[in-house]
């Protein structure tokens, strides 16, 4: 779950489970309509480094007729404050799909599955086939219930983008993502511009050009951390150490 060539923790990782937390209430509150994402944020105090455990507490915070908003908190054992995150879902336009109400999807989460044994980017098939971009297939197990590329695994696409564009490879600390389009056929191909801690990304579905998300990206200052060795692509880690999280 590390940053290549740190040991600090992946902010993709936490943009995935910020749409898998506040996805499940936003599945609670409007259910039988269907949630989409529209947009996701995940931004940190610092970054996170020499933590064994995130916890995390989703909430609701405003449910309309149409758009539901949510947030998210992480938080050490201690209580101390990670960082926060936020999403803002729609209900599907589609009347034709629907799922049942209740809390069937967050009791589904209440038994662990196990545990991450590789770098979450190798699990996922994401690379980064040149510098400044990267690439996500449209895997089966990565794929929603609506046969499109999950939309919180795509912030991984964004964040190997953002860290193959920066020299330095600095861990990120905050990243946004704004949600045009789904990526059906795939795979999601990522290019991204770095400015000092400032990087811009752009995600398109390669089997059909479309523009699938625009993403901002904010890494750490140069004074913030050293600088580190940046993992190149099929490169493997020196070593992997399980998280748990």
């Amino acid at each position: 779950m590390w940053v290549p060539g740190s040991k600090s923790l992946r902010i993709s990782i936490l943009a995935a489970w910020t749409d898998t937390v506040l996805g499940l209430l936003a599945v609670r509150a409007i259910a039988p309509r269907v949630p989409v994402t529209l947009e996701l944020d995940v931004d940190l105090v610092e970054e996170i480094r020499d933590v064994d455990t995130v916890y995390f507490v989703g909430r609701s915070l405003k449910v309309g007729k149409s758009v539901l908003v949510t947030s998210i908190e992480f938080h050490t054992r201690e209580g101390d404050s990670l960082g926060v995150g936020h999403s803002l879902f729609m209900a599907a336009p589609d009347p034709g799909i629907s799922m049942p109400a209740g809390n069937w999807a967050i009791d589904r989460f209440a038994a662990r599955r196990g545990s991450l044994t590789e770098p979450f980017a190798d699990a996922a098939g994401c690379t980064r086939p040149e510098t400044g971009s990267a690439m996500l297939p449209c895997a089966s197990h990565l794929l929603n219930s609506s046969k499109t590329l999950n939309g919180g695994l795509l912030g991984l696409v964004v964040e190997e983008a953002a860290l193959s564009a920066d020299p330095n490879g600095r861990p990120l600390v905050s990243m946004q993502l704004h949600y045009l389009k789904p990526v059906r056929g795939g795979p999601a191909i990522a290019t991204a511009i770095v400015r000092r801690c400032l990087g811009e990304v752009e995600v398109r579905d390669a089997s059909t050009g479309a523009l699938a998300i625009v993403a901002t990206t904010r890494s750490l200052t140069g004074g913030e951390t050293e600088e580190r060795e940046v993992r190149q692509p099929g490169e493997p880690l020196d070593e992997v150490t399980p998280v748990s999280i």
